[in-house]
């Protein structure tokens, strides 16, 4: 009944949830951002603080923020979040980017790699993908619109 009545909420309510898209350079962040966005790849350069857009799905705003991946910018990642209570209630949605390389590992590896599972106070979700064709984006969005809606 909970569920129902939040994804009722979801209906008639216009929520907005910040994203922080964090990772290593040339992991794909931007990419998948305005795959995101436009459904379209984009040409990149390397991101020298951070991109910001909205991206909207049934009701739901995301506000996402890519975060420059470089080894210098790292330590500025937690000056996006607002305060750290924030992150109590954060879902994680890992993106197992580049499975279209040979070389890449899967979804199932880096969920191990990660030790995801030993993830117990937050839901998270992993999902294959590929920032250039778009392949597997919509489902890991479509996951975060349901953990969001849920809330």
């Amino acid at each position: 009944m909970g569920m129902f009545l939040a994804k009722l909420m979801g209906l008639f309510c216009n929520q907005e949830h910040k994203v922080i898209i964090v990772g290593l350079d040339n992991a794909g962040k931007t990419t998948i951002l305005y795959q995101f966005l436009m459904n379209e790849v984009v040409h990149t350069s390397p991101t020298i603080g951070s991109n910001v857009e909205e991206i909207v799905v049934k009701n739901t705003h995301f506000l996402m923020w890519d975060i420059g991946g470089q080894e210098m910018l790292r330590s500025t990642w937690s000056t996006y979040y607002t305060n750290t209570e924030d992150l109590r209630k954060a879902a994680v949605l890992v993106l197992a980017n580049k499975q279209d390389m040979k070389n890449s590992m899967s979804a199932a590896e880096i969920s191990k790699f990660l030790t995801l599972t030993s993830i117990k106070d937050h839901p998270w979700h992993i999902q294959a993908c590929c920032a250039l064709t778009g392949e597997g984006l919509g489902q890991g969005l479509e996951w975060m619109t349901m953990k969001t809606v849920a809330k």
